[in-house]
């Protein structure tokens, strides 16, 4: 990976007839997370593209096997001869979690800050293509060109280093992308939101914002982590015994706050879990964390005293393999809890999380281990604009579109209705795969791209629609199973049938082994079976197929994947 300053700034050349500006997501629109956007410049037989952010989404129980999920980037893959670069706003993973993945198919310079270049270093490393990809180190505030665009870093605050907003200019008009932002008044770490760089870009015009949706239902404002900060200490000065606390690694400030908090109370802090330590070692390559109290490694933290330790642990939303849980099942190497101990969880419950986080809880209580949450104390603010923080940005801004992202379907019409509100000549709700011209003429939807879903299945890439991901449901909801019969060159059986069930039950309801159910299907089937057909092993296999699913289907009521293998000798 090349490192280098960012190219100098220029100013856009002026439009020609038929140049359009248009905005495309692929990702984050009518979902929150695996954000990937486009911005587009020129005719529509020749345009330029640059990607805002490229991130990911994690897989549930409705992708069983699947780790990682990422938008499809077909659509800038066949265009990636015009594509400019990557421009990342901030290194949360669902806006950077993809880049290692998918850049091999795009192949073009990545734009980001130190704390994001550092985060987006290690992946490169993990995948082993680090020096294969270009990447430009943007200084915060920085202004710098890609072809017809000219963009420049507003520094915001969110719940991580460096978040940007990038304000991109073009001969068509200025348009504002916020990424992932709040207002908060005391960040704790990092820079201050840069209010008047944004009221100046207002000042300039702006023909569109491209902003965050998240909180849109949530009245008033966000919060600050100076609040949270404050909290902790009160908190940690009244807990007894060992005292672990789980948050998202990412969110430095908050790890800088339980970290101070625990030392003001007299406490040692210990990193567990390789994201913390992961994502302190970029903190502070970037310049951040320089000053913590010392950090005990969790060898050494078995030799302090209970009332002396604090532990920061990964885990926050359940993560079967994270740090938390590994403590709580006491499988962990060097680390224990023990009743009259105290587990705080410094962080919001992340939709589809809820039935892993509670049994964690769960867990823990059953073995006397105090559990806080944001429920009982103040120890969590969120990262994204509530609706007061929302209006404020607009009326720095004065935008003339606005087009709602990063949010669920409902999140981005209660937007587009805020932006009504407030006075917004344009609203444009989008979804994935929607193109949207922003300039000239009024915002408006002008076509369609191909957009969908590739998944991280084991180490191989796979499109949602290859089918392994749906079989593996059917299995998980029905099981299966496997019929194996010998033929004759005559087409007669030699030998007996073979069945074996895996994820039945193993008789019915009248007591009769659901093996013996399959059998008999088999045996009347084959029985029935035309002559003609004995001679084509797969009319052979299809017809058992469906012979041994109905069978079982109506003794079980459910439909198990079934498999044939027919043997000719």
């Amino acid at each position: 990976m090349s490192i280098s300053e960012s190219p100098s700034a220029a100013r856009p050349r002026a439009a020609t007839p038929g140049d359009e500006l248009v905005f495309l997501p692929l990702g984050g629109s009518g979902e929150i997370g695996m954000n990937l956007n486009l911005y587009g410049y020129g005719p529509e037989d020749d345009r330029r593209w640059i990607i805002v952010d490229l991130g990911v989404t994690f897989g549930d129980d409705r992708t069983p096997g699947v780790d990682l999920i990422m938008p499809d980037p077909v659509f800038i893959e066949e265009r990636r001869d015009e594509l400019l670069g990557i421009v990342l706003t901030h290194a949360h993973e669902d806006h950077i979690g993809a880049v290692a993945h998918i850049w091999p198919r795009l192949r073009c310079p990545v734009y980001a800050t130190p704390f994001t270049a550092a985060m987006v270093r290690g992946k490169l490393i993990e995948a082993g293509i680090e020096a294969e990809v270009p990447m430009h180190i943007i200084p915060l505030g920085h202004r710098f060109d890609l072809g017809p665009f000219d963009i420049e870093l507003v520094t915001l605050t969110h719940s991580i280093l460096e978040p940007n907003a990038l304000a991109i200019r073009t001969p068509l008009g200025l348009v504002l992308h916020t990424g992932d932002w709040k207002i908060d008044p005391d960040p704790v770490v990092g820079g201050d939101i840069d209010e008047a760089r944004l009221r100046a870009i207002g000042d300039e015009g702006v023909r569109a914002i491209v902003c965050d949706s998240t909180n849109v239902f949530s009245p008033g404002t966000s919060g600050s982590e100076a609040d949270v900060a404050a909290s902790l200490v009160e908190l940690l000065k009244n807990c007894e015994g060992r005292v672990a606390v789980t948050t998202f690694a990412s969110n430095v400030a908050r790890l800088e706050s339980i970290i101070r908090a625990g030392d003001a109370c007299g406490r040692h802090p210990v990193l567990v879990g390789r994201a913390m330590h992961r994502v302190v070692a970029a903190a502070r390559e970037a310049g951040y964390l320089t000053d913590l109290p010392r950090i005990v490694s969790e060898d050494d933290a078995g030799y302090l005293p209970r009332d002396k330790v604090l532990f920061v642990c990964t885990g926050s939303q359940g993560e079967p393999r994270a740090a938390l849980a590994r403590i709580a099942e006491d499988s962990h190497p060097h680390l224990v809890l023990e009743k009259g101990d105290t587990v705080v969880f410094s962080s919001r419950v992340i939709p589809g999380n809820e039935t892993s986080i509670f049994d964690l809880q769960n867990l823990l209580a059953e073995r006397g281990i105090r559990v806080i949450t944001e429920k009982d104390h103040f120890v969590h603010v969120s990262g994204h604009p509530c609706r007061d923080e929302l209006a404020t940005m607009y009326q720095w801004i004065r935008p003339e579109v606005s087009v709602p992202v990063h949010g669920e379907a409902r999140h981005l019409a209660e937007h587009a209705a805020l932006a009504r509100e407030l006075q917004v000549p344009e609203q444009v709700v989008v979804r994935n795969g929607l193109m949207v011209r922003l300039a000239p003429g009024p915002a408006e939807v002008v076509d369609e791209a191909p957009s969908g879903r590739i998944y991280l299945d084991g180490d191989v890439l796979t499109d949602q629609d290859e089918g392994a991901v749906q079989e593996r449901r059917r299995l998980a909801f029905a099981g299966s199973v496997f019929v194996s019969v010998v033929l004759d060159g005559k087409g007669e059986v030699r030998g007996d049938p073979q069945v074996r069930l895996m994820g039945l039950p193993e008789e019915d309801s009248f007591g009769v082994p659901f093996e013996d159910r399959a059998l008999d299907a088999v045996d009347d089937a084959l029985d029935r079976l035309p002559a003609k057909r004995r001679k084509d092993d797969d009319a052979v296999a299809e017809f058992l197929r469906r012979a041994v699913r109905g069978a079982l289907r109506r003794e079980w009521g459910k439909k198990p994947q079934v498999a044939v293998v027919v043997t000719r000798i």
